[in-house]
């Protein structure tokens, strides 16, 4: 073809490799880490693209428990390349705190880590302000965020404000990283005159941890245009928090201060819409919410108390009692409006074992109507009246399930109401804690 200047038309780009992703569909603590540790055993890449070190994700390997908070739970698998992308902020002492546990019970990770130099730094104050301004919200409003005091939300609040710091900063020039900390420092403590900083100590700090960190740092966006239009590799990405939790689509202000939908994963990683692929949506076979904010499919009773002790519902980040309640599928088909989900991992299932009959959430009424949308307003979704339809229970033992026609002949029509309410094909269904427990169906 020649074009009007005479030359040959450059042919249609090719994408290269897609990533698959993985993301929680309620308010977190699905079992994402558990469908991450499946699909890391092959991969190559495993990226985190937001949150920061607020996640808590708990992976069992041979009967070894590994806690990941920042690092992508994938570094499990000793050939991985483990990438923290642009959009993930990071405290470093926690970083290496964090890998150097999981470290003494046998993973060397130091060699096989990527950051992207366009990542934001946590420092002790944002930490130190993450906990004032709880206390604040508790004593203006008589209730806080329930964060997790990680300084997530400073930091992306300085983000934002564009007086944040960057690991290509610290990288750069000590000195000017220095000048620059020590204003946001002086700014912080003029607006929290309470806050105790130690500047010279955390300087020092960082001091030390920067040579061990130089190595790792990389140009975020050429890394990954490189792992993208390379020879073919699987590259996975861990999605932390929920969609209920994202920013902009969660139950706002009960959320994390990052996009932790599909969007995030562009954003956060620097790569084209095109080159995402699979994404599985990660949805317990009941709900669960920490801290405070609306909950439709809440359960104040012995269903809640007996989900709760059943499904050793505590928080691993931040050791509180989870809320329970049945499934909310309003809640998941809201997540799939947003995610796209090519499929769904239904975990937990041998959670619901005992229950003579369980209830799924399917619709929301306001002022006696169905409404076809998830409410953005607190108080409207605080007064939602859930429609609920109620199954037959199974009553016996699904743990030892390793296929789908070993469940019992309920647990499986639960498995097929779901798929035929989202409108999207269960992949996995967890019915234990081990790699083994995870049963796959196609």
């Amino acid at each position: 073809l020649i074009s009007l200047f005479g030359s040959t038309l450059t042919p249609k780009p090719s994408f290269g490799n897609k990533v698959t992703v993985v993301l929680g569909a309620q308010w977190g603590d699905e079992g994402k880490g558990k469908v991450v540790d499946l699909l890391a055993q092959d991969a190559d890449m495993v990226c985190r693209c937001q949150g920061g070190n607020n996640a808590g994700h708990t992976v069992v390997v041979d009967s070894v428990e590994y806690d990941f908070h920042l690092l992508p739970s994938g570094i499990i698998n000793p050939e991985v390349t483990a990438f923290i992308g642009n959009g993930v902020v990071i405290h470093i002492p926690g970083m290496f705190e964090e890998a150097e546990k999981n470290e003494r019970k046998g993973k060397g990770w130091e060699k096989r880590l990527i950051i992207s130099d366009r990542a934001h730094i946590v420092f002790d104050f944002h930490q130190a302000v993450d906990g004032v301004q709880e206390q604040q919200r508790e004593e203006q409003a008589g209730k806080n965020l329930g964060t997790t005091k990680k300084g997530i939300g400073p930091v992306y609040s300085a983000k934002a404000a564009r007086s944040g710091l960057r690991m290509c900063d610290l990288l750069a020039d000590f000195t000017q990283f220095s000048e620059r900390y020590k204003i946001l420092a002086h700014q912080y403590k003029s607006m929290y005159p309470t806050l105790e900083i130690d500047i010279e100590g955390e300087l020092e700090r960082l001091k030390h941890y920067m040579e061990r960190i130089r190595p790792m740092v990389r140009d975020g966006v050429y890394f990954m245009y490189e792992a993208l239009r390379g020879p073919p590799k699987k590259i996975l990405v861990e999605g932390a928090n929920a969609a209920l939790l994202d920013i902009d689509f969660g139950t706002y202000p009960f959320v994390t201060s990052s996009n932790c939908t599909v969007g995030g994963v562009c954003t956060g990683l620097g790569m084209p819409p095109h080159n995402v692929g699979e994404v599985y949506g990660v949805v317990k076979a009941y709900t669960t919410r920490v801290g405070i904010g609306a909950f439709p499919t809440e359960q104040s009773n012995d269903v809640g108390e007996l989900l709760q002790t059943r499904g050793k519902e505590v928080g691993v980040t931040t050791g509180r009692k989870r809320r329970c309640g049945w499934l909310d599928l309003v809640l998941i088909k809201y997540a799939n409006m947003i995610n796209g989900f090519t499929a769904i991992a239904l975990t937990k299932l041998d959670i619901l074992d005992v229950f003579p009959e369980i209830k799924v959430g399917i619709a929301y009424k306001v002022n006696d109507e169905i409404i076809p949308h998830f409410p953005a307003n607190q108080e409207v979704l605080n007064r939602v009246e859930v429609q609920y339809e109620t199954l037959p229970g199974w009553k016996s033992d699904t743990s030892a399930a390793r296929s789908f026609g070993e469940l019992p002949e309920n647990a499986q029509k639960y498995v097929h109401f779901v798929e035929e309410h989202v409108g999207v094909p269960v992949k996995w269904i967890g019915v234990g804690k081990s790699r083994e427990s995870m049963i796959q169906l196609f």
